[in-house]
Order: structure tokens, then C-alpha cells, then sequence
């Protein structure tokens, strides 16, 4: 038997601990025993609306105890980064060695933990934009696990980069991570327009936000939509879209990207980035996973900017 998170309405963030019986890989799955999980926004506001007893997670990283059977992928002792579907915050994981990658011994596990969904929907984000040296990009929930990887990749691109924060505070991390830009208070976002206009756009915030930036794409520019924090409905200005020609809002769900990328390969050059320290994970927050309720909410609830890694014993 292993321990693992569930979901439990009647738990404070909807999230307890089960034991379960320990999983048995398939040919092409390897099995970890996982040593840091990282916590994305999404999968934990999922929780609310999942059955009881469905077991969230997507980050991880940890030991190959048992390599897949078919002799594919990272072997026993190897030290992995990786993602799931589901089912990553447990003491083991039978994972699919397409979505496994090694790690260097100089990577910590919580490092690595904070790069799967975070890091390649930065990475995938930005490869929309083509050859980015000499763009201009607009970045928005800059402070956020995804916008701070975005603006770190964009930057050794050599793009020229515009973000958001909601407060001060927030936006000197942003210029940390060094944007060259930042525009403070989302309800001030159509003053985005005097640095654009934009050949590309990174958006998490949707709603009034995203209809508010889309006339500031350039001709043949694209914004891609990768969340809806704000609001999942958006009041388009077809008219402008039509006539102006030549931009695309292009809709960006990671499982469906990794149906035609490496995650494996792609996880391999983040973790490279990372130890070379040319990307550089911001953590706010790290806790054993027992700890679990109480960092959930908080990073519900916006009490921290960055990434939450939990340790797994």
C-alpha cells in the first residue's frame, strides 16, 4: 500500500490523504517513487468539481525504482522529472517514459518538480510566436509559475518583453526576471497599447482582458490563450478581428499540445536551463505534502506569487 491525495469535499481545500494499493506500470510506464510534487492552480480548482476519491497531481519528480519493461526510457536509480494526467501527488507513480526525463545530479527535486506544466506551457506558449528576436511580447499573470518561466524564455530569445502585476511588489519580480515593461493593475491593461503593438501574447487572464488585447496584436500577430483566471467568457470586437486581418487567438491546452511535442525531450532542455542557470524557478513556497489543505488554499486564495513544491518524505 502507498499513500496518496484525494479528492474529499468535506476536506477545508478538498484534498485528504488515502491509502491505495501501489501501481503496477504497464510495459511502457516506469515506476518512481516521488520525491517533490509542484502545485499549479488549475489542477487544484479541479478538485472542487472531481468525484470523491479521484487522485489530482500533475508535477513530480523523484527515483526510477523499476524502469519500464520494454527498456525504454530513464533506468533504475535515474533521477526524473515528469508529468501525469493525474494521480502525481502519491508516494509512487507508474508514469509513461514519454513524459519522463533525467535530470542532473546538480538539479535539486524541487527544482525539477516546479518545471512540467508550468515550463513547457511557457515553452509551447512562446514557440507559437516562431523566431522571437526582435518581437515584442505581452505577457499577462507575469508573477505566476507560467509568466515568470515565459518571461525568462522570451528574454534569452531576444524578444522585447511587456508584462503585468497587480501590485508593486509584484512587479519588481517581474522586472527581476527581466522584463523589459511592466504594467501594473489589469484594469489598466489597454495602456499596454503604447509599447505594442505585439506579434505576440501570452494570456492566462481571459475575459475583459483578452478582449481588451487582441486589438493590440500586430498584422500576423497571435495570442495565445492559455487560461481564464479572471473569466472563462470574453466579449470579442469581431468587427475590428475581421477587418483588421491576419491575427489568430489560438486556443492552448497542454495535454492536446503534447500529442505532437516531446515532453520528454522538452523537459530534458528545461532542466538544462535550470542547472546551468540561465532559467531560474521561482519558489515561494515549500512544505511537506502534509501540509497540503494549508497550501492549497493559500495559493487559491493569491497569498503567494511563484511556485509551491511539496516534499514527500
Amino acid at each position: 500500500m502507498i499513500r496518496t491525495i484525494v479528492v474529499d469535499p468535506h476536506a477545508p481545500s478538498h484534498l485528504a490523504f488515502k491509502e491505495v494499493d501501489a501501481p503496477q506500470p504497464k510495459p511502457w510506464e516506469a515506476l518512481v517513487q516521488v520525491k517533490a510534487v509542484s502545485l499549479n492552480r488549475g489542477e487544484v480548482s479541479d478538485a472542487k468539481n472531481q468525484e470523491i476519491s479521484s487522485r489530482p497531481g500533475w508535477d513530480l519528480a523523484g527515483i526510477v525504482i523499476e524502469p519500464a519493461e520494454n527498456g525504454a526510457g530513464p533506468q533504475k536509480g535515474a533521477r526524473v522529472v515528469g508529468l501525469l494526467p493525474m494521480g502525481a501527488w502519491s508516494e509512487q507513480v507508474a508514469a509513461p517514459v514519454s513524459l519522463l526525463a533525467e535530470i542532473p545530479d546538480k538539479l535539486t527535486f524541487t527544482m525539477a518538480a516546479t518545471l512540467p506544466v508550468a515550463g513547457l506551457t511557457a515553452l509551447y506558449a512562446l514557440r507559437k510566436g516562431g523566431m522571437l528576436l526582435g518581437k515584442r511580447i505581452f505577457i499577462t499573470g507575469s508573477s505566476g509559475g507560467v509568466g515568470l518561466f515565459a518571461h525568462q524564455l522570451a528574454v534569452q530569445s531576444g524578444a522585447y518583453v511587456v508584462g503585468t502585476a497587480s501590485t508593486e511588489e509584484k512587479a519588481e519580480l517581474v522586472r527581476e526576471v527581466g522584463s523589459d515593461e511592466v504594467i501594473i493593475g489589469y484594469s489598466a491593461i489597454s495602456s499596454a497599447s503604447k509599447f505594442g503593438p505585439y506579434d505576440l501574447i501570452i494570456d492566462s487572464v481571459g475575459g475583459n482582458t483578452l478582449a481588451a488585447l487582441l486589438p493590440q496584436l500586430a498584422p500576423q500577430g497571435i495570442c495565445v490563450a492559455v487560461g481564464f483566471s479572471s473569466s472563462n467568457t470574453a466579449m470579442i470586437d469581431m468587427k475590428n478581428m475581421v477587418t483588421s486581418g491576419g491575427r489568430t487567438l489560438y486556443s492552448f491546452f497542454l495535454g492536446e499540445e503534447l500529442t505532437r511535442q516531446s515532453a520528454a525531450d522538452d523537459l530534458s532542455l528545461l532542466a538544462r536551463l535550470v542547472t546551468d542557470e540561465r532559467l531560474i524557478p521561482r519558489i515561494q513556497v515549500e512544505a511537506p505534502w502534509t501540509e497540503i489543505d494549508t497550501v492549497a488554499r493559500n495559493l487559491m486564495e493569491r497569498k503567494f506569487t511563484g511556485k509551491a513544491v511539496l516534499h514527500l518524505d
